[in-house]
């Protein structure tokens, strides 16, 4: 679907390619897209200027996270060649006007909010943690459930993964952007591989590659919450902190599943 311009011509900027810039976004406290979590409300196209709409769940969310999703969104949406200016509306919060302004007019957090306390990158930093836990969990998880023991998990790295390709020859994974259906890992020097679902994989390595926890193929690829490798003695452990950090994101979500859902029950009955 594309846009349309003033004039009524088609603009080549299409809605869909938008929308997956959007889907790129996540919710900094919950590690899922806002795509996904329903929080876009509309998308309109001008020539080169995009302008987005969304709403969070509760209008007193925090107004760090709600500053993270607002400027991530705007990032992502000039992204595309074909955008000029993306402007980005909060709208159904206790501080959509600081937030919309700042954002817009490209002013920093501390700026926006002087009396602020404490530093939006410190915050994005410690988010940014606990989302790489909890995606660690879910890729150890995958592992494990391919008959993978702990001493062959902690020793892997990034090059014993491989994405199989349809001409025969293996990629690292890592190397695109693109999840395919499955990885190949070699263990005990490259003396056997397992396959596995990709995604679990490719979603650890996309945080930990943007948090450079792993940024060469030689690095080991799990850590301790620190950012330490793991022995293998103390591997139930780390692993048992990586659920809880997932089961908490999962809580955190279905709480602000619910708190959406009535948010548009009390809409849909006031119409």
């Amino acid at each position: 679907m594309t846009g349309t311009e003033a004039d009524g011509s088609t603009s080549a900027l299409s809605r869909t390619a938008v929308r997956d810039r959007l889907d790129r976004v996540t919710d900094p406290e919950l590690d899922r897209s806002i795509v996904e979590l329903e929080y876009v409300d509309r998308i309109e196209i001008d020539g080169d200027r995009v302008d987005v709409e969304f709403t969070l769940p509760t209008a007193w969310c925090s107004p760090a996270f709600a500053w993270m999703m607002a400027v991530d969104a705007r990032d992502e949406v000039e992204s595309l060649s074909a955008v000029e200016t993306a402007r980005i509306t909060l709208r159904e919060h206790m501080h959509e006007a600081e937030i919309n302004r700042g954002v817009n007019e490209d002013l920093s957090f501390a700026e926006t909010f002087p009396d602020a306390d404490g530093d939006v990158a410190a915050v994005r930093a410690e988010l940014d943690e606990k989302a790489r836990v909890a995606r660690q969990y879910d890729a150890v998880e995958t592992l494990l459930e391919a008959g993978l023991d702990a001493e062959a998990i902690v020793a892997l790295r990034p090059r014993d993964l491989e994405r199989p390709e349809a001409d025969g020859d293996d990629v690292a994974v890592g190397a695109t952007a693109d999840a395919t259906e499955a990885v190949a890992v070699y263990v005990r020097d490259r003396s056997f591989a397992v396959s596995v679902p990709a995604e679990p994989i490719e979603r650890y390595l996309e945080k930990a590659h943007e948090i450079d926890l792993v940024s060469g193929p030689d690095d080991v690829l799990f850590r301790t919450p620190e950012g330490e490798p793991i022995d293998a003695d103390s591997f139930d452990l780390v692993h048992q902190r990586g659920r809880l950090a997932q089961v908490n994101m999962s809580s955190q979500g279905g709480i602000c599943d619910g708190l959406r859902e009535a948010r548009e029950g009390r809409l849909a009955a006031d119409d």
